[in-house]
């Protein structure tokens, strides 16, 4: 599901919400969960999951062309746990057959 996704299936299921507003309202809880977890907090959303920060150290890796060795600095990245509601909700709608698909 894209944002805009998102923005029109909320629309249609509030109808007293203009699209345009639908929108402002994705736009600012989307913001608003960014610069927490910009400002380091932690996010959680009870029956869905919780976002937090993890630190990545830095490492040395290598130049793919060159072979020669370079310093990859320290990096914040956003993680994301899924809540248990969220983990059976997924796990009670994948297909019986999900198995047999794969061979």
């Amino acid at each position: 599901m894209t944002r805009s996704d998102l923005v029109a299936r909320l629309a249609e299921r509030f109808s007293q919400l203009t699209q345009r507003d639908t929108e402002f309202a994705v736009k600012t809880i989307l913001d608003a969960m960014t610069d927490a977890l910009a400002r380091g907090h932690r996010i959680e959303i009870r029956g869905f999951g919780s976002f937090s920060i993890n630190r990545r150290p830095p490492r040395m890796g290598r130049n793919p062309r060159s072979g020669e060795q370079v310093v990859i600095p320290e990096k914040l990245v956003p993680h994301f746990k899924p809540g248990k509601a969220l983990r059976e909700a997924v796990d009670a709608r994948q297909p019986a057959d999900r198995d047999t698909d794969a061979a």
